[in-house]
């Protein structure tokens, strides 16, 4: 089948657009630059897609005719301003990305009418974080407290207004958590900032140690919007859907840093990072269940298998590895796996 990625140049989007490939379908892409020192640059990508289109989703007329003219079957939307701290320096731009761009998509696939299923990925903080210990279910209030939360429950509802109000293509509402794995090049996320420290022999900054996180390899977590867009094209699947991982994988942040420089060797190690820090939430869980029990996934990666699959990466990644050779045997090793 005929896929296009919105955002395929981050983080998740080439582990989806990877995934997809190495299961015969065809895919495009359409978003901003990558960075130079993430998997899509690093792998080149580029090149093993039938179309690879810069496009700032903000434009509704460029996002439009990127979506007419690519003609694909399936939309998976992930483009978006994805990082809180960059959405307390920048806003506006957070906010203009991350709604008005969703609310730009929406309207060029219902304008298409090759597409005959649509995955609006936005995430596990969409949930107003009332600290609770129980993960948060579909059907739990919205809310968010910085920027990026707010826009991203902003752009949640949107969607769910747009499914409701103007049914035509099959859309459905994906939430995941705390992803992980190779290529990350993001800034101020926990793992790329280890392993690059790690990498240079310096003792990497925690902001909040403490803080719990549910952590679940991206190979996980993009399978799961593939299962969903699979239940759209069966005429299933509708709705929101929960994609995080089980109690297990809730782990605090310095528990992390300690493993992946035990993992990483070289006598690596991690120190507090003083001063104030703008509010992040100390504990945010989903509860998968419904995925689990009406699409039938489940992680395959328990916490350690996914942390040492990623420290694995960036080590021999490091070392003079291939990134793409790399991440397609971590895929095969995943897709080997029930």
């Amino acid at each position: 089948m005929r896929y296009l990625v919105t955002g395929h140049t981050g983080f998740k989007g080439p582990w989806l657009t990877l995934l997809l490939l190495s299961r015969g379908h065809r895919v495009s892409g359409l978003a901003l630059e990558p960075e130079p020192d993430g998997l899509f640059a690093r792998g080149g990508i580029a090149g093993l897609l039938d179309a690879d289109l810069r496009v700032d989703i903000r434009n509704p007329g460029a996002t439009a005719a990127a979506v007419a003219a690519l003609t694909p079957d399936v939309v998976v939307h992930f483009a978006a301003q994805s990082l809180v701290r960059e959405s307390y320096r920048n806003p506006r731009y957070t906010y203009e990305t991350n709604v008005n761009g969703t609310l730009n998509v929406l309207e060029a696939v219902a304008a298409a009418p090759s597409v005959r299923a649509h995955v609006v990925i936005t995430t596990d903080k969409v949930y107003r974080n009332i600290g609770q210990e129980a993960g948060y279910v579909e059907t739990d209030p919205l809310g968010g407290d910085d920027p990026y939360s707010s826009s991203k429950a902003m752009a949640d509802l949107l969607t769910q207004s747009w499914i409701r109000s103007f049914p035509g293509c099959p859309t459905a509402i994906a939430r995941g958590g705390n992803v992980i794995g190779g290529g990350d090049a993001s800034r101020d996320r926990l793992l790329p900032d280890l392993m690059a420290a790690y990498a240079s022999g310096q003792a990497p900054l925690l902001r909040f140690p403490s803080a719990v996180r549910p952590w679940q390899h991206a190979l996980d977590c993009v399978n799961g919007y593939l299962m969903l867009a699979d239940a759209l094209l069966a005429g299933k699947g509708l709705g929101e859907w929960n994609f995080g991982p089980g109690r297990e994988s809730f782990v605090e942040v310095g528990e992390v840093a300690t493993l992946a420089a035990e993992m990483w060797g070289g006598g690596a190690h991690w120190d507090d990072q003083p001063g104030e820090h703008p509010h992040e939430a100390s504990l945010l869980a989903l509860d998968a269940g419904k995925a689990r029990r009406e699409l039938g996934w489940h992680d395959r990666l328990q916490f350690r298998d996914a942390l040492a699959w990623t420290v694995d990466w960036y080590r021999r990644v490091h070392d003079g590895a291939d990134p793409l050779e790399l991440t397609r045997e971590q895929i095969a090793a995943f897709e080997s796996l029930t």
